[in-house]
């Protein structure tokens, strides 16, 4: 009898271990942005980020020239709160809208070095700023250093 107990008490003990380093291992594969010590959110491409009903295409070109695509899920209204609430775009309120100035992890000031973050929307040039771009599902949304 003792040696029974000790047999399902040892089986199910390997199973809850099994469990784990199975969730564990999805857990560590997961493409979620990764936050750096100092609270800057960075994303990998291909990610998928978010959720919500809507979804859309978000590039980054950075100053060096490097792209990362990421797909976002959001229920947010515009594009600006979209990416604001995941911690990917942040910048100063003006009178104009959100002026981003970090994409990324990656700030650009273009009172400092002559460069900023041009917001492009299906390619083209955006006409709107992006806390004042209605989210279009499946449209594509871009930051890019210029």
């Amino acid at each position: 009898m003792k040696h029974s107990i000790g047999k399902r008490l040892l089986t199910s003990l390997l199973c809850v271990l099994l469990a784990a380093a199975l969730a564990m291992g999805t857990l560590g594969c997961s493409k979620a942005p990764e936050t750096t010590d100092s609270g800057v959110v960075t994303m990998e491409d291909g990610a998928t980020l978010g959720q919500g009903a809507v979804s859309f295409t978000f590039t980054v070109v950075n100053g060096e020239g490097k792209e990362i695509t990421v797909t976002i899920n959001t229920d947010k209204e515009t594009v600006g709160e979209a990416l604001t609430d995941l911690g990917l775009v942040s910048g100063e309120d003006s009178e104009y809208g959100l002026m981003v100035d970090t994409v990324n992890g990656e700030t650009w000031s273009y009172a400092e070095t002559g460069k900023y973050w041009a917001f492009y929307i299906d390619g083209e040039y955006a006409m709107t700023g992006v806390d004042s771009t209605p989210v279009t599902a499946g449209a594509a949304y871009t930051f890019k250093v210029e």
